[in-house]
């Protein structure tokens, strides 16, 4: 029998409380999928060739999740707070039939672990779904294939999920459980007293208000303009102003928020019918009461909307890489015809050619290119460093042009091209040189003048970026060959079958050539090297970001609902005395709906304003989008990302709404006289 109450409490709970308990499944299944991160297949792939970086990003999974915990904590903590405070008049009833307040605990208790096992039974095959569902996705985008996929469960995983849910959930209960202890049955049986508001002057509302958008305002100030400086002091001052003004702009927007929504409302009120001004003063009691939870859960929105807009971004614009080569070669060149000639790795070579990369000691005449770049706001710098010591033959860089798809230079009739490795990263370099070549700049080579192309180039000439060339000089043959200090190939390119990377998948076609190469003694670089790094930091930028964007963005949401929600029991008395006085159950309901949709908003108004500029200012001042970058698929994929957000707040709002219109049914049912 009292097993039997378990359940049916536990099940009681979980209708009355979708909300929460919706939560919990999605917070277990992110969980595993941050703690079954080394059991992807793209981190075993990763950790062949990159393990130091690997191992450090897998001994910082431990402190990521110990924050998601404490974030996690809070939210179990205030949805149990908000299950047991409904349920205070069937604990008093308990205690006056006689229960002791052990086995009233020990219930409790019971209650806790039943739901926590029923979440885990739902939430960890979806977990495992879900990341089995990735590790394929990240394989075939990555090139592994299908051959390449592993089963990606983990024991440990599940254990560590099991342990840190229960124990939250234990935690928050027990917390609950201590006052709870000690309160009479005779005041659990009483109705929840409604809090008094806190008396605030019209003018110290409003000076809050102003106060809150200016230091807002002075925020964006600084994050727009100041965080461009070059100057770390500067820099960091500029930081923690705008930290300081962003956090305390929002709190005290909040706080005198509930002033001027009541300015509002007795200007409407003489023209206003029906519950039109009680939904209102509702909306700006419950401002008044939760004006720390809305700023709370405001910034804790733009912290998962930023997140999750870096994660995106930064892993598209790093997968999105061209593929220059798939392998570089040194040696002699005997050497190299011999290892090419042999049968089993000729079979999988789709083009092969030298690449004629040389120092040089001429001195090039680059002062219209330096006048060029003066004219160039924040190029100082590079005004100053800026130099030319290497040259490329043009016929090399067009047979990797053409082995990628792409059209080949023409540097007939006097012309040559700028390149270098460092636009292909992030950082101002490639903008200030393609800006200052726009001008139509020439330079001088041996007493003549030869015009640039108005582009910079950026492609990998090899294929590990074994060397990294700050600036170079891509010229004709003829003119190389009279430039050169060594007349010798740098090394010799090579470029796999597609069919054998269609059939194996890249990685795997890449490993099989690699397996072959590796007995020949000569040295040599592959794509394996650039794309193990470059998977790294999309992981580790990626995953992880939007990891914390979507524990951050359900936190959020689930906080702002449970608030309404507690409000609203603490005033049914309210609603009780509309009903007595002859309202109907759905205009109430129609009024509660208007309530949580203006809550939500006001949360979500500051929050997007917020993360608009600060989304801005990541991708102009503190980040950039790698070179190459298709705009286009940023652009789809941030308004999947914008459509899925919209989706999951109308979500929230519905079950909210659905939550708050069953309790008002009760009353009528329950407490109407």
């Amino acid at each position: 029998m009292f097993f039997k109450q378990i359940r049916r409490n536990a099940a009681r709970n979980r209708r009355g409380n979708g909300l929460f308990f919706g939560s919990l499944i999605i917070a277990i299944v992110a969980f595993y999928t941050l703690l079954s991160l080394d059991k992807q297949d793209v981190m075993r792939f990763l950790s062949t060739i990159e393990s130091d970086a690997v191992h450090k990003l897998m001994m910082l999974i431990p402190f990521v999740y110990v924050i998601s915990l404490f974030f996690v904590f809070f939210l179990v903590y205030f949805a149990c707070k908000y299950q047991i405070d409904s349920r205070r008049r069937e604990f008093g009833m308990y205690l006056m039939l006689g229960m002791k307040r052990s086995r009233l605990f020990f219930l409790l208790l019971c209650e806790t672990l039943w739901s926590s096992l029923i979440s885990l039974l739902i939430g960890l095959p979806v977990a495992l779904f879900l990341t089995e569902g990735i590790s394929l996705v990240t394989a075939k985008l990555i090139g592994l294939g299908i051959i390449g996929h592993r089963i990606s469960f983990s024991g440990d995983a599940i254990l560590w999920t099991v342990c840190g849910f229960v124990m939250v959930q234990l935690l928050s209960m027990l917390i609950i459980c201590i006052p709870l202890g000690k309160t009479e049955p005779a005041k659990l049986l009483s109705s929840d007293a409604s809090e008094k508001q806190e008396p605030m002057s019209k003018r110290k509302s409003s000076t809050f208000f102003i106060f809150g958008i200016l230091l807002l305002l002075i925020a964006y100030y600084f994050a727009i303009f100041q965080l461009s400086s070059t100057e770390l002091s500067a820099l960091m001052i500029s930081v923690l102003i705008l930290f300081v003004c962003g956090i305390l702009g929002t709190f005290f927007l909040y706080r005198g928020l509930g002033g001027f929504i009541g300015k509002r409302i007795s200007r409407k009120s003489q023209n206003a019918t029906g519950l039109a001004t009680f939904t209102g003063r509702q909306v700006q009691e419950n401002v008044l009461f939760e004006h720390k939870s809305l700023a709370v859960s405001s910034l804790l929105l733009l912290i998962a909307l930023s997140c999750i807009s870096y994660g995106i971004a930064m892993g598209i614009g790093r997968t999105t890489e061209s593929r220059s080569t798939d392998f570089s070669i040194m040696g002699t060149e005997a050497d190299i015809s011999a290892v090419l000639e042999n049968p089993k790795i000729n079979e999988m070579i789709e083009t092969s050619y030298p690449v004629y990369l040389s120092m040089t000691k001429t001195k090039f005449d680059t002062n219209r290119m330096i006048d060029a770049l003066k004219k160039i706001p924040k190029a100082d710098n590079l005004v100053q460093n800026f130099h030319l010591e290497y040259i490329l033959s043009e016929t090399s860089y067009n047979h990797m042009m053409s082995a990628m798809g792409k059209e080949p230079i023409d540097l007939s009739e006097n012309k040559a091209a700028l390149y270098s490795t460092m636009g292909s990263g992030e950082g101002s370099l490639y903008d200030l040189l393609n800006e200052a070549l726009k001008s139509k700049v020439t330079i001088g080579i041996n007493g003549e003048e030869y015009s640039l192309l108005p582009q910079l180039y950026h492609d990998n000439i090899v294929a590990n970026r074994s060397i990294t060339l700050y600036t170079a000089l891509i010229v004709p043959d003829e003119l190389y060959q009279k430039l050169t200090e060594d007349t010798q190939p740098f090394c010799q390119n090579i470029h796999l079958k597609k069919s054998l990377t269609d059939e194996l998948g890249l990685m795997q076609a890449i490993q099989k050539m690699d397996g072959c190469l590796a007995g020949t003694g000569l040295q040599y670089d592959s794509y394996l090297g650039g794309i193990g790094r470059n998977l790294f930091y999309t992981v580790a930028a990626s995953y992880l970001t939007i990891y914390l964007g979507i524990l951050f963005l359900l936190i959020s949401n689930t906080l702002v609902g449970l608030k309404y929600l507690i409000q609203q029991r603490k005033n049914k008395h309210r609603y009780i005395t509309l009903l007595i006085l002859g309202a109907d159950t759905e205009d109430l309901c129609c009024s509660a709906k208007k309530q949580i949709q203006m809550f939500f908003t006001l949360m979500l108004s500051v929050a997007v304003c917020n993360s608009i500029v600060a989304i801005f200012v990541m991708f102009t001042n503190l980040t950039r989008l790698p070179t190459g970058t298709p705009i286009a698929t940023v652009a789809a994929l941030a308004a999947i990302a914008l459509i899925v957000f919209i989706m999951t707040e109308i979500i929230y709002i519905s079950i909210v709404k659905r939550t708050a219109c069953r309790e008002i049914r009760m009353l009528e049912i329950t407490d109407r006289g």
